[in-house]
């Protein structure tokens, strides 16, 4: 099949990889503009150009698609490119861009998405971060026809996987990336034999996944034990739960990327350090100051993500600091 692929992340570039392993015809594929990162901040081509670019693929990177928005000349080019790609579909994973209808009529059998979770639950823009916090069980991966709505549109395959007591956003991403190829593929071998059934969204049971906020990452320490536990998964790698302290004169952020829940204790100040060994800080919090988790692993500003015994080297924390 003809194949116009829209996609910027990791995630939508392991898709691509799978569409163009299965022998699939892809022309054109839409990515976001190069952004600057890194420590010199320079420009960088996203996951999926730079798949892209492997293959020899043309690309079209507006900042928007609407064609009576803020760039409607870009819009206009890439309207023109879509149309000379004469498409039979356009597969879409984690793009970053809202899809006008023009988009989504412009190839012959429309535009399907790769969702990471289990519709019409979370749907929205971070669906493993927030699957995680909410502390699921089970996630998955849904293929659905893309309509007008925010991730409203009827689905074609889902299938579903296991979230580990361990996973955090990163791991669980690196495994719904490779799901979310797999069943991409399977369901355009599906179309293409015109077999594909569409099923709406169940109208019970939808829950919507905000964006992670930078301001989410502050830890309240008030929170129960496997509240914060579940947040040090979910925000691993971004944004990292973050707590202050005052060490040596001056306030200090730390991340805290992993924190495990214990049995609850007698009541303390909430944020107080209680313990310390080699295999963690043990930390208060809850309302009532009953909750215990221990810190495993930490990182200080400027420094790296270390085990607790090795941050606690170089950075002298002590029974009683409180963080905030």
């Amino acid at each position: 099949m003809r194949i116009i692929f829209a996609g910027t992340p990791e995630f939508a570039a392991a898709a691509l990889q799978a569409v163009l392993a299965a022998g699939h015809q892809v022309p054109l594929v839409l990515t976001q503009p190069d952004r600057p990162a890194g420590r010199g901040m320079k420009l960088q081509a996203s996951p999926v150009k730079q798949v892209a670019q492997q293959h020899g693929i043309a690309l079209a990177q507006p900042h928007s698609l609407k064609l009576d928005g803020k760039y409607p000349e870009e819009a206009a080019a890439a309207q023109a490119q879509i149309a000379a790609a004469a498409a039979d579909v356009m597969v879409v994973a984690a793009y970053g861009l809202i899809l006008p209808q023009w988009t989504l009529d412009a190839p012959r059998l429309g535009c399907l998405n790769i969702h990471a979770s289990l519709l019409p639950r979370w749907r929205g823009a971070a669906p493993i971060h927030r699957a995680i916090e909410a502390g699921d069980v089970q996630t998955g991966i849904t293929i659905m026809q893309m309509d007008a709505g925010l991730d409203t549109g009827a689905m074609l395959r889902v299938a579903a996987l296991p979230i580990e007591p361990e996973d955090s956003t990163a791991t669980l991403h690196d495994k719904l990336a490779l799901l979310g190829g797999e069943l991409m593929v399977q369901t355009l071998a599906q179309l293409e034999k015109g077999v594909v059934h569409a099923t709406p969204q169940p109208a019970q049971g939808v829950t919507y996944a905000e964006k992670i906020s930078k301001t989410e990452a502050q830890i309240d320490w008030s929170q129960d034990a496997a509240s914060l536990a579940r947040k040090s998964r979910a925000f691993d790698p971004f944004p990292a739960c973050a707590s202050s302290v005052q060490h040596a004169g001056k306030t200090e952020v730390l991340k805290f990327w992993r924190l495990q829940a214990l049995p609850d204790g007698e009541p303390a100040p909430i944020g107080q350090v209680l313990t310390i060994d080699a295999t963690g800080i043990t930390l208060a919090c809850g309302a009532q100051g009953q909750g215990r988790v221990q810190a495993t692993q930490l990182q200080k500003a400027g420094g790296k993500r270390l085990p607790a015994a090795e941050f606690l080297a170089g950075f002298a924390l002590k029974v009683g600091d409180v963080f905030y």
